[in-house]
């Protein structure tokens, strides 16, 4: 525990700063990525990186400037209101690059210093709209992806001591719910079964126990937190 590193990116708010709040209580030495800090609380003992994740190529040299990462929580995104019809194309691309193409480039960098260190733990933050569909068309797109790439990575990386999981919340209270049509947020909590949203703690605890504890037979998996919104 002492020592080890972990990055979070879009560590600065939502569950991303619930999950960097945990790892900082148990000891852990973090990082957090995220485009702008401005206006953000975030945590005084950790390192800030501003980084706009959009910018992928570019990523390689961000994680050869940093200590070895032993833990990645790929959780940064984005989502936007816009009909499938009327996308356009900027907003498209930059949502890809954000959502998938970045969790998919930092899982390639930091997994070599992991394999010389002898494994490491990634976890990705998806989202149920990656099993069910989502209004914003490529906001699912990208986190079907993501559940996807995180199966595959497993399965490609788990011979090196490399685990990697994913967790599907449904709505949660963070600011990305109020890009939720008012409809949509009623309809999900007629279906839940606790009648309220996830609060972001209860998806960081299990983001944490994913980056920590979990056992080395839980990897390539996505774990759904959505109390009863799609039950399987």
């Amino acid at each position: 525990m002492y020592g080890q590193h972990v990055l979070i990116t879009g560590g600065n708010k939502g569950i991303g700063l619930e999950t960097t709040r945990m790892f900082l209580h148990a000891g852990y030495r973090v990082s957090i990525v995220a485009r702008d800090f401005s206006g953000v609380k975030v945590q005084d003992n950790c390192e800030h990186i501003v980084f706009d994740l959009r910018q992928t190529g570019k990523i390689r040299t961000l994680i050869s400037g940093m200590a070895p990462v032993n833990i990645l929580v790929n959780n940064a995104g984005m989502m936007n209101t816009v009909g499938y019809d009327t996308y356009p194309d900027n907003l498209k691309n930059d949502l890809l690059k954000v959502n998938l193409e970045a969790p998919v480039e930092l899982m390639n960098c930091v997994a070599e210093g992991m394999k010389v260190n002898g494994g490491g733990r990634i976890v990705n933050v998806a989202s149920i709209a990656g099993h069910i569909g989502h209004p914003d068309i490529w906001y699912g797109i990208s986190k079907a992806g993501l559940i996807n790439a995180t199966k595959s990575y497993a399965k490609e990386l788990g011979k090196y001591g490399i685990l990697i999981n994913s967790v599907a919340p449904a709505i949660v209270e963070t600011e990305m719910k109020n890009c939720i049509p008012e409809s949509r947020q009623k309809a999900f909590l007629g279906n839940v079964y606790s009648g309220r949203f996830a609060q972001p703690e209860e998806v960081a605890k299990v983001i944490f126990w994913l980056g920590t504890e979990s056992p080395e037979y839980v990897n390539g998996h996505c774990i759904d937190i959505n109390n009863g919104a799609f039950p399987r």
